[in-house]
């Protein structure tokens, strides 16, 4: 039982890796996105700048083995013995032809300390052809497939042009679990138009589907974004959560998500530089500490109002 008031990641790998600790290194395969290059539309998410998150040693037209084997220098200087899962984090994690995604896959898989693979993608975005290599490379490597569904709301997956709908989430989701691949999604709270009480409504929702896993993060407005030439014309176009207002929402949410899902992550963190609002100043770790405060003086845990309402 973890000593937090809800279940961590560190719990999952360790479960997982018990004789080894393992770090994700993120890598950027020059994939792109459906709602980009006009298959399904152009422009991507309103909130989107793939700058914000993508680390530095991604940067340059590197290769997939040159990004790990840097990613690998940057945290071995710490960490000499860990070991690694590569994370195809950038864009669409899925999103070129099966061939050109296997070998990128393949090739990451063939470098030196790499234990297996997370893909990050959107839900339809993976093909059960792609499940079907996923589940032959999971017999004997670690295969992780976490879904961006944003919102469980069609309405606002339109009006941030997601471009897919609820539905594709339930869809990946079932057709991964069927073949005995953990997936995790990933969902933004403050989306436009979501109000708490919708939010809370997402938890159940979300609870119903076989993920482990579930990366949470507070709407981050990014320079070069629409969303933020949205709020500069209006500021009241969504709501800017206060830090103190955000950690009570998060506290309700995860009190009310199915009892044995992992919490991935709660807030997400962009370059100051790029970043218009909120900006809180706190690093993951601080909010993970004063989330798990505000449970304990709550006397609640994860799952504790689950199936409520």
């Amino acid at each position: 039982m973890s000593v937090l008031p809800f279940n961590d990641m560190g719990l999952f790998f360790r479960r997982r890796f018990p004789h080894f600790k393992v770090q994700k290194i993120s890598v950027d395969a020059g994939f792109s996105c459906p709602n980009r290059d006009g298959s399904k539309g152009y422009g991507g998410c309103i909130y989107c700048n793939n700058a914000a998150f993508t680390p530095a040693y991604c940067s340059g037209g590197a290769g997939i083995t040159e990004q790990i084997a840097r990613g690998r220098g940057f945290f071995a200087r710490k960490y000499p013995d860990m070991r690694y899962l590569v994370y195809f984090q950038s864009y669409t994690g899925s999103y070129a032809a099966e061939e050109k995604v296997r070998s990128l896959y393949e090739e990451a898989l063939s470098c030196s300390g790499v234990e297996g693979l997370i893909v990050a993608t959107r839900p339809d975005c993976m093909p059960d052809a792609l499940l079907d290599y996923l589940c032959d490379v999971a017999q004997h490597r670690f295969v992780f497939v976490e879904y961006g569904a944003e919102s469980c709301n069609d309405g606002t997956l339109r009006r941030i042009n997601r471009c897919h709908t609820w539905g594709d989430t339930e869809d990946a989701v079932k057709r991964t679990a069927e073949r005995g691949i953990p997936c995790g999604l990933h969902l933004i709270l403050g989306l436009p138009g979501e109000g708490r009480e919708t939010l809370l409504q997402s938890a159940a929702t979300v609870s119903r589907l076989p993920v482990a896993t579930l990366k949470l993060h507070q709407l981050q407005i990014i320079k070069g974004t629409p969303l933020a030439r949205m709020y500069e014309q209006d500021r009241e176009c969504v709501h800017i959560y206060g830090l103190q207002e955000y950690v009570g929402l998060v506290a309700d949410f995860i009190e009310r998500v199915r009892p044995d899902m992992v919490m991935d992550r709660f807030v997400s963190q962009s370059p100051p530089e790029l970043l218009v609002a909120p900006r809180w100043g706190v690093k993951n770790h601080a909010f993970t500490a004063m989330l798990a405060a505000e449970m304990k003086s709550r006397g609640t845990r994860q799952g504790s109002r689950y199936g409520e309402g």
